[in-house]
C-alpha cells in the first residue's frame, strides 16, 4: 500500500468534483475546491475520521467495501478505479457492474450521423444513448424510464403481437436468442452485480422462452447484419446493422443504415424529417 500516493490521489479527485455534481448544496462559504472530506465520507458511507486518515496517509489498508464506496463517491472512471485499488494494495477485481456512463466523444459521434439511426446499449441491453433518427425509427427513449429502455425486457416480457414488443422486427426470434446468449455472458462477467442478477431472475420467471434459452447455456451469439422493421408510419424498413464495441466500457454502438438508393433509404430520410410525430392523429 502506497499511503502517500493514495492520499495525494484522493485529494486530487475530491477537489475536482463540485457539490452540485453529487446533489449536495453548494453553499456560500466553501474554503476548499470541490467536496469537503466529510461530504466524501458521507457519500461513501464511512466515517469522516477514517477518510481523513486515508488522505493524510495514516490509515490502515482499506477493505474492498471501503474502496468501492470511495470510488463511487468520487465518481472514479474504470482506469482511476484500477489505479486506486493498486495504490491501496488491493489489485482490482472485475468491475462491480456494467458501466452506464457514455463517453462524450461517443455522444458526439451519434449526432454526427444524421443519415443513420444510432444507439448505445449497455452490457444488460439497456439503451443509454441515442440520436434523433433512432427515436424516429424505434421510439422516443427520452420519454421512457430506465426499466422501459431495456431491450431484454422488451423482447421477452412484452407481447409480440404484430411485432409490438420488438419495434416490428420481423426476425424477433433470432434477436431474442442472441439477447439471451449475450446476457448469460454478461452474468458471468459481473457475478456479484445485484442489478444483473435481478434482471436475469425477472426474465427467467416472466418468460418461458427466456428460461428455455437460458437453460441451453449458449453464449456465442451470432451477429445480425441486416434487419427489417415494420414501422407504423413508413412501412417496412430494411437496414444494415453494424455494431462497434466500446471495450473499456463494455458497451456497444449499434448503427442502422439503409442501402443507398433503396426505398428504405427514402423511408429513413422521411423519418428524419417527421421525427416522432404521429401522422395518424388529427392536429
Amino acid at each position: 500500500m502506497d499511503r502517500q500516493e493514495l492520499g495525494a490521489f484522493l485529494r486530487s479527485r475530491r477537489e475536482r468534483i463540485t457539490p452540485a455534481e453529487v446533489g449536495l448544496p453548494t453553499g456560500r462559504r466553501r474554503r476548499t475546491p470541490g467536496l469537503r472530506r466529510e461530504e466524501v465520507a458521507q457519500l461513501a458511507f464511512i466515517s469522516t475520521e477514517y477518510y481523513t486518515r486515508l488522505e493524510q496517509a495514516r490509515a490502515p489498508r482499506p477493505s474492498r467495501d471501503v474502496l468501492a464506496g470511495v470510488a463511487r463517491a468520487l465518481r472514479l472512471s474504470d482506469a482511476e478505479r484500477d489505479h486506486f485499488h493498486h495504490l491501496a494494495g488491493a489489485p482490482p477485481g472485475p468491475p462491480p457492474g456494467p458501466s452506464r456512463e457514455v463517453r462524450q466523444s461517443i455522444l458526439r459521434l451519434l449526432h454526427r450521423l444524421p443519415q443513420a439511426a444510432a444507439i448505445v446499449i449497455s452490457a444488460t441491453y439497456e439503451v443509454i444513448a441515442w440520436n434523433d433518427l433512432a427515436t424516429a425509427l424505434l421510439e422516443d427513449f427520452s420519454a421512457l424510464s430506465r426499466r422501459e429502455r431495456n431491450f431484454a425486457r422488451r423482447v421477452f416480457l412484452e407481447p409480440r403481437r404484430q411485432g409490438s414488443g420488438t419495434y416490428g422486427l420481423l426476425d424477433a426470434a433470432a434477436f431474442a436468442r442472441n439477447t439471451a446468449q449475450d446476457l448469460r455472458a454478461t452474468a458471468a462477467r459481473y457475478p456479484d452485480d445485484p442489478e444483473v442478477a435481478s434482471l436475469v431472475a425477472e426474465l427467467r420467471s416472466g418468460s418461458a422462452e427466456f428460461a428455455r434459452l437460458w437453460a441451453s447455456h449458449d453464449v456465442s451469439a451470432e451477429p445480425t447484419l441486416c434487419k427489417t422493421l415494420q414501422h407504423p408510419l413508413v412501412g417496412p424498413v430494411t437496414v444494415n446493422c453494424d455494431v462497434l464495441d466500446i471495450a473499456d466500457r463494455d458497451q456497444r454502438v449499434v448503427i442502422y443504415t439503409a442501402e443507398p438508393g433503396s426505398p428504405s433509404e427514402d423511408a429513413l430520410r422521411l423519418l428524419s424529417v417527421i421525427g416522432t410525430q404521429r401522422m395518424d392523429v388529427p392536429g
